[in-house]
C-alpha cells in the first residue's frame, strides 16, 4: 500500500464527461511528497463491481470514488481531504453529501440531507446549492453518504455480490464501513468541493436494489443512528 498517494476511481461509459471531469483533476493541487493516479472503468457490469475492479488494481491508500459527471472545482481538494483523515484514524470514508439517519424506506432524500455542492443558476453561473443543511464545524458523522464524491482510507469490499446494478452501492457501502467500527463523515467546507451534473436520472432498477438494500440492512438503520 502506497500511504502517499491519491488514486481517483470511476466507472464510465461518456467519454465527453469522462474527459472534462479528467481535466478537473488535472488541474488539482497536489500535497508535497504524494501522487495521484487515475482508473477509468469503462464496461462495468455494476457501480460496486466496477468500484472493485479500480479497488483491487489499486495501491493507493486514498481512494477517491466518482461519478463521471462530477467535476472538481476547489483545487485544495486533496489537501483538505488529508486534513480530515488525519485527524482521526476511525474515519473511513468522507463524502460530500449525506445523512445522518436514513428514512426507513432507505431513500436517502426522504431524510435531513447535510453537506456542500455546487449548483448553477438560470444563466449557469456556478453557486452553491441550498437544498442542503451546511455543516458547520469539523465533520458530522453520517450514516449514509451519496454516491457522486465516496472517500475512503480504508480498502473495503463493495457488496457487487447483492447490488449489481447502478443503486444503492453508496449507502451499503456507507453501512459496511459502519458495521467494520469506522466512522462515515461529511466535513464543514468553507467552499465545495466539487458540482455534479447528474441530469436524468434512471430509476427503472431502483425500487428492486431498494428491496435488496432494505432485506439486508434494515436491522441496522436504527442501531448505527449518529442523531
Amino acid at each position: 500500500m502506497d500511504n502517499h498517494k491519491f488514486c481517483f476511481i470511476m466507472c464510465t461509459n461518456d467519454e465527453l464527461y469522462m474527459e472534462e471531469s479528467l481535466l478537473y483533476i488535472s488541474l488539482l493541487e497536489i500535497p508535497e511528497e504524494y501522487s495521484i493516479d487515475v482508473l477509468t472503468v469503462t464496461k462495468a457490469t455494476s457501480m460496486a463491481a466496477g468500484y472493485n475492479e479500480g479497488m483491487q488494481a489499486s495501491d493507493a491508500k486514498y481512494k477517491i470514488y466518482m461519478h463521471q459527471d462530477v467535476f472538481i472545482y476547489n483545487k485544495k481538494f486533496l489537501f483538505e481531504v488529508l486534513e480530515i483523515f488525519k485527524s482521526d484514524d476511525q474515519i473511513g470514508m468522507i463524502g460530500t453529501v449525506g445523512t445522518p439517519q436514513l428514512a426507513n424506506d432507505g431513500i436517502m432524500w426522504h431524510g435531513i440531507r447535510y453537506g456542500s455542492l455546487y449548483g448553477q443558476d438560470s444563466q449557469k453561473k456556478r453557486q452553491r446549492s441550498d437544498a442542503f443543511t451546511k455543516v458547520e464545524i469539523g465533520y458530522m458523522e453520517m450514516q449514509g453518504i451519496d454516491g457522486l464524491l465516496m472517500i475512503t482510507q480504508y480498502d473495503l469490499f463493495w457488496r457487487e455480490d447483492l447490488f449489481q446494478r447502478w443503486d444503492f452501492y453508496d449507502v451499503s457501502q456507507s453501512m459496511e464501513f459502519l458495521r467494520s467500527g469506522k466512522k462515515v463523515v461529511v466535513p464543514a467546507l468553507k467552499e465545495p468541493w466539487c458540482a455534479h451534473d447528474c441530469g436524468f436520472i434512471n430509476l427503472n432498477d431502483y425500487h428492486s436494489q431498494r428491496d435488496v438494500f432494505l432485506n439486508e440492512y434494515g436491522k441496522d438503520l436504527y442501531e448505527n443512528t449518529n442523531l
